[in-house]
């Protein structure tokens, strides 16, 4: 496979899979991975707390799976068309989003383990605080958004090709 096709392979994964799974994802997500608000109120002990926050575990693992795709495709994509400069800002969306996974996930955790305040007698208050957290998530997310869709669309434009069949970087072309 040519590194043109391969680059355009990837990018018919990175397009679809920001779009769904950054931008609309967390909506469904959300719902998912947290204990529901039909469960909440038939919990009485601290262990039904525990066990039914526990069990939203799985779901918090395979969502930050679903959510590294677009990562993993800019990493794909560096490695078929190397760039220092590129590579760095990669390095830091990496960072930026497992720091994101992880408040993300103990939010989300968190909001289970407390179930829209039916828990609240069972736990600290610092289970508590976890409701602040998605103001620290949306500081985080918005960079990286910002970055990540800059680099997908950098490295997703397509080559120029001159008539002698020679592909350029847009950079090469007059």
């Amino acid at each position: 496979m040519t590194r043109l096709a391969s680059k355009a392979l990837i990018a018919v994964v990175f397009w679809p899979s920001l779009f769904f799974f950054w931008f609309l994802g967390p909506f469904v997500l959300f719902l998912l991975s947290t204990t529901s608000s039909e469960v909440c109120p038939l919990l009485e002990t601290r262990a039904e707390f525990l066990a039914a926050a526990n069990g939203t575990l799985p779901m918090l693992v395979v969502q930050n799976l679903i959510y590294a795709v677009p990562i993993v495709c800019l990493v794909l994509w560096n490695r078929l068309s190397p760039e220092p400069s590129r590579a760095r800002h990669i390095a830091t969306c990496i960072k930026l989003f497992m720091v994101g996974a992880v408040i993300g996930a103990v939010w989300e955790y968190g909001s289970s383990l407390i179930c829209g305040g039916y828990g609240q007698a069972f736990f600290s208050t610092a289970w508590q605080m976890t409701s602040y957290l998605p103001i620290v998530i949306l500081l985080i997310n918005i960079p990286l958004y910002v970055w990540v869709f800059s680099l997908g669309r950098a490295y997703s434009t397509r080559d120029g090709i001159t008539e002698d069949g020679v592909v350029h970087s847009r950079q090469d072309n007059p």
